[in-house]
């Protein structure tokens, strides 16, 4: 069991997005405000995808997704923020939290002064911010030379992709650059890889400083195959998309139920028992704290 020292002189960033970077965030809530989740603002589907057709903006679903994972004090706020309405009207599908956080979108300077009312209200340590305050979407550059545009449309492909690019080119939230400059660790995953762990990489300053980062990156492998086009990707080829979209950088290692030996010569593998008792899919919170705290104690 690491000391309490740890939690705070050492600063963590997680990146991704959804489901798999809130179960880390929330892993790792014992750091306490030295972790960040930079979360991936793509995203083009369901109430978000909705609300951005409408309104405009970032993509709200995975903060918003991220930030309820992170919620330790049950209260009427969180019960309103975690709602969703179900219905035959215009609302049906809605998730709350997104319409609240658009709403202070519209209230506030920046999204990140959103975001921020909404972890003081709920009372989140853990930062959370977003890659970037611009709207943007993921497209992906086929084999054939086509291009298409958009979360949906690329998990709908039956075939993996050429490359993945970003429409517009946006600059990364300044926040984010600075907290990669100052992290002792950063995490990549897990997470859908093209939808979710992608994305953030994409932004090209903020590729660059995890290019120039003195951190270790360690990328944390899924539990189970991926749907959609990323499930044909080999673990291989997915650490060489990051390291070509951080300019070359080098992945330390990885975090992995599983070793790999084909990737035994170039990576270091933290190979562990991960998976949660109740799905097999999902990370255990306390396996994954573990792990990123025997990361830290070697560093």
């Amino acid at each position: 069991m690491a000391s309490q020292s740890i939690y705070s002189s050492h600063k963590v960033v997680a990146i991704g997005g959804g489901h798999g970077l809130g179960r880390i965030l929330s892993s790792l809530s014992a750091f306490g405000s030295n972790v960040t989740g930079i979360v991936t603002t793509t995203d083009n589907g369901g109430s978000t995808g909705r609300i951005r057709a409408s309104m405009g903006g970032i993509a709200w679903g995975d903060t918003r997704n991220c930030i309820n994972q992170l919620i330790t004090e049950p209260s009427i706020g969180s019960m309103l923020f975690e709602y969703r309405f179900r219905g035959d009207g215009d609302l049906n599908g809605h998730n709350l939290g997104n319409l609240i956080l658009t709403a202070l979108d519209n209230l506030c300077i920046r999204p990140l002064e959103a975001i921020n009312l909404i972890r003081e209200m709920l009372h989140v340590e853990t930062h959370i911010l977003p890659m970037s305050e611009h709207p943007t979407d993921l497209a992906a550059w086929l084999p054939d030379g086509s291009i298409i545009s958009g979360e949906t449309s690329i998990d709908e492909l039956q075939q993996v992709p050429k490359r993945l690019l970003i429409e517009p080119s946006v600059p990364a939230t300044k926040e984010a650059l600075s907290a990669i400059k100052q992290a002792d660790l950063i995490l990549l995953g897990p997470g859908s890889f093209l939808t979710s762990v992608m994305p953030p990489l994409l932004l090209s300053d903020l590729a660059h400083e995890l290019k120039v980062c003195k951190a270790p990156v360690y990328f944390i492998t899924n539990l189970d195959k991926e749907n959609g086009p990323a499930g044909n990707m080999s673990m291989e080829t997915m650490i060489h998309w990051c390291e070509r979209a951080m300019g070359g950088r080098k992945i330390d290692g990885l975090l992995s139920d599983k070793h790999r030996p084909e990737l035994s010569a170039e990576y270091d593998q933290v190979v562990g028992e991960f998976a949660s008792r109740n799905h097999e899919w999902r990370h255990d919170r306390q396996m994954l704290k573990n792990a990123v705290e025997s990361l830290l104690i070697r560093s």
